[in-house]
């Protein structure tokens, strides 16, 4: 499988805003072109900070404003209080944006992009060649390149024993996986797991495993669970009602 990197699926054509221009001009930009976030630049071209639609959701236009008691004002002290209110009633896009900007190298891989995104709790991660914005990727992207690589790996095809090659591979590879235990039978693209596994849920990581093999048309689970304590053979139907009853 090849590693991705940001260079790879991010966006080239970015929308931006200067860090000058207005919180209305900021605001109409993003319902225009149906995104929820923009790259702020500088007069140089240097990216300085992000705006999205979280920071204009407290808004004194609107009425939005944080109301917070005497006593909690007087513990967060003045200096929040003052930075609060500039959020709410600045007027230029550098008194509203986050200039704490999460970003990438091009050659970044999609796994740090991804980490950095479940880190900061954001949506979207620019991609800068030194100090040069020269794309972004967005959750969206993620989706397309997901989209793109399901439908590269349906296109496949591959054999019987290739199949079952890819299967036998993927599952030594794998810490949790029954390698011992499990057989694995392939007819015309159609997967057959067979033999033992002593952890229900090792059944459905199997499944999808061998779902994700190139050329696999259908998985047949003919897997028999132990019950590691007694040594009961259950099978799914029967785990399901000692669950219940349990």
């Amino acid at each position: 499988m090849k590693t991705l990197t940001a260079a790879g699926v991010m966006q080239n054509n970015v929308l931006t805003v200067n860090s000058h221009a207005s919180i209305a001009d900021a605001a109409r930009t993003m319902l225009r072109n149906k995104v929820s976030g923009l790259p702020v630049i500088d007069w140089e071209g240097r990216l300085v900070g992000i705006v999205t639609e979280g920071d204009l959701l407290r808004r004194s236009e609107i009425g939005t404003e944080r109301r917070r008691s005497r006593w909690l004002e007087l513990l967060l002290g003045p200096g929040h209080a003052a930075a609060e209110y500039t959020a709410e009633n600045g007027r230029k896009v550098s008194e509203v944006m986050s200039d704490r900007v999460v970003a990438v190298a091009p050659e970044a891989p999609l796994a740090e992009v991804v980490a950095l995104m479940e880190q900061h709790h954001i949506k979207r991660v620019p991609v800068l060649s030194g100090e040069k914005l020269i794309g972004i990727v967005s959750r969206a992207d993620l989706l397309r390149a997901l989209a793109d690589a399901a439908a590269e790996s349906q296109a496949t095809i591959a054999d019987d024993v290739q199949i079952r090659e890819q299967i036998e591979r993927a599952i030594d590879r794998e810490r949790w996986s029954p390698r011992a235990t499990i057989k694995i039978d392939v007819k015309n693209g159609i997967v057959t797991l067979g033999g033992c596994i002593t952890d229900d849920r090792e059944r459905t990581a199997l499944t999808v495993l061998v779902e994700n093999m190139p050329g696999v048309k259908k998985v047949l689970d003919e897997l028999l669970w132990v019950e590691p304590l007694s040594g009961m053979v259950l099978e799914p139907s029967a785990r399901e009602a000692a669950e219940k009853s349990g």
